[in-house]
């Protein structure tokens, strides 16, 4: 074939993929899909890299979701002058990345930890947080350039977004019925939230007015025992889970740094049933006193204490913002901050 031949057909071929692209992109813009990160293991690491700030200059957060969703970043370093560094981790237990930054010895910083009590005193082994944890200390330099090329991209297009139009996710999302007696994945609702790069999470606005998305929710969220009354994690497992923490915990206090455990709110369904199968007594308060750290219990404050999750565990971001401001006046009242602006 002719060279100029080839030319025409790569440029058509190119222009074909670019139309494709563009028209891709504004189905899901126009479905009211908008643009957001993976919360891959490449987001949590760009994250991790930076709890090595002064006291001073930032705060680290872990967690599972609901301190993802609860704290509003950008009301945060407005407000505090701060920056917040996000290393919680939806549906998942925090004591991998505690543990982690108790035998870093270059971690002076302030560490606030979010307690979901049916996930952090979980005594299964935590494998998502491990892998992110892995992930930050043995990335390759191949790796890290492939994650930058991925911020980049994402920050443009909505379609990349894997768990909602790769072609696994949209397969799943089809619903196909399962052949009896066998359970198939759990779909979440769609528009359920996104990530922002910060990984702070966001309560879509279509989720939070769709009746029937919240109820499809709170289905799933009874599946994953919120109604469940049975007795948390208790005698020596209890106790290896307390020694564990405390280790940490007086790592990071012994290099000056600061740890404080925040419980942050729930409501519905969750809430009439963690303080029966995790006693305040039992968890959280002798969690504080193992470690010798002080505690925020969104109860103890009343402008902590009224607040509605709309599907029972993650506040919307209006309500984060507000949040966010009553968490920031407890903190004051602890003397967390340095800072001058606060």
């Amino acid at each position: 074939m002719p060279t100029a031949n080839l030319t025409k057909a790569a440029l058509l071929m190119l222009c074909i993929v670019v139309v494709s692209l563009i028209s891709w992109e504004y189905m899901w813009r126009h479905k009211g899909y908008d643009r957001g990160f993976n919360d891959d293991v490449g987001l949590w690491r760009k994250n991790r890299l930076k709890v090595y700030q002064p006291q001073n200059e930032a705060t680290v957060f872990i967690g599972s979701s609901r301190i993802k969703f609860d704290l509003d970043i950008p009301t945060w370093e407005k407000t505090t002058g701060e920056k917040a560094v996000q290393l919680a981790l939806h549906g998942s237990n925090p004591r991998p990345a505690l543990v982690d930054l108790g035998n870093d010895e270059n971690f002076k910083g302030k560490l606030v930890i979010d307690i979901t009590e049916g996930l952090f005193f979980g005594p299964r082994p935590e494998i998502e947080m491990n892998q992110r944890v892995q992930y930050g200390q043995e990335a390759s330099p191949a790796q890290k350039a492939g994650d930058q090329i991925s911020f980049a991209l994402e920050h443009q297009f909505t379609f990349l977004q894997k768990d909602l139009f790769s072609l696994n996710a949209m397969l799943t999302d089809l619903r196909i019925p399962n052949r009896k007696g066998v359970r198939g994945d759990i779909i979440f609702p769609p528009k359920f939230s996104y990530v922002t790069f910060d990984r702070q999470e966001i309560l879509t606005d279509t989720f939070v007015k769709d009746s029937a998305m919240l109820r499809w929710q709170t289905d799933i969220w009874t599946m994953f025992g919120a109604l469940s009354d049975e007795p948390g994690a208790g005698g020596d497992t209890l106790q290896k889970i307390l020694e564990e923490v405390k280790t940490a915990v007086a790592k990071i206090i012994a290099r000056g740094g600061k740890v404080i455990f925040v419980r942050t709110p729930s409501s519905g369904g969750y809430w009439a049933h963690e303080p029966i199968q995790y006693p305040r007594e039992k968890y959280y308060d002798q969690l504080l006193r193992a470690t010798g750290c002080k505690g925020i219990h969104f109860q103890d404050y009343p402008d902590m204490a009224n607040f509605i999750c709309p599907e029972w565990s993650h506040l919307t971001k209006e309500d984060a913002v507000e949040y966010t401001q009553a968490l920031i006046k407890a903190l004051q009242q602890q003397n967390w901050f340095s800072n001058p602006r606060k």
